[in-house]
């Protein structure tokens, strides 16, 4: 699996910030509140809030609502205010989103709306507003981040196909193939063995 770091990554190191954060986001998608909780006390120390605030609120959309608000109200216990830099609204949803969709999907772009058009309309309207523009397009938490998260959540939850969408994703945003080898081999010990097989191989043969 190449491990080498590609022209214009932006992300190319797994600091131990974004590890635990990596971390965090598997156990909000699929772990016990006490998981959850043990989580949440081990990424607070290295981890920016703001970034943990951040995930927090992109949870609904990989692992539902309840989830997210399990997750939230597990952090209140250990940071009972808002961070400072995430409680500003986005403006301009469809925009953002649009812009944020064709930056992880690249050259597949155009292919995915007429897909997820295909499926329903409205669907594509909440992926491209909801999910894109109103949550993932939020400045607090960088896009490179926010994809290896994502990948953490499929992998834990056996979302293979999302799973695939997003290593593509993780690598079209600037996420050097090392920093996503990285978050995969930091989940081994977290989601069950054939989830982490199954992800791995996904992984080398897209990273071939």
């Amino acid at each position: 699996m190449p491990h080498e770091t590609p022209v214009g990554a932006t992300l190319v190191h797994l600091d131990d910030a974004t590890r635990a954060l990596v971390r965090l986001s598997a156990s909000l998608a699929s772990g016990s509140e006490e998981d959850v909780r043990g989580a949440l006390q081990r990424a607070m120390g290295p981890t920016p809030h703001d970034w943990i605030e951040e995930l927090l609120l992109q949870t609904y959309l990989f692992a539902g609502f309840p989830r997210a608000l399990n997750g939230m109200r597990e952090w209140r216990r250990l940071a009972p205010k808002p961070a400072s830099g995430t409680v500003t609204p986005n403006d301009a949803f469809a925009d953002a989103g649009e812009t944020t969709c064709a930056r992880v999907y690249g050259g597949m772009y155009e292919r995915l709306r007429e897909n997820i058009k295909a499926l329903h309309p409205r669907l594509d309207e909440w992926m491209i507003t909801e999910g894109y523009g109103k949550v993932l397009s939020r400045p607090a938490l960088d896009l490179g981040r926010r994809e290896i998260c994502i990948v953490a959540a499929c992998a834990a939850t056996g979302q293979d196909r999302q799973l695939q969408s997003h290593l593509h994703g993780a690598r079209n945003v600037g996420v050097a193939d090392s920093v996503i080898s990285a978050t995969l081999a930091s989940l081994a010990d977290m989601i069950p063995r054939d989830s982490h097989e199954r992800a791995t191989r996904l992984w080398t043969r897209i990273a071939a």
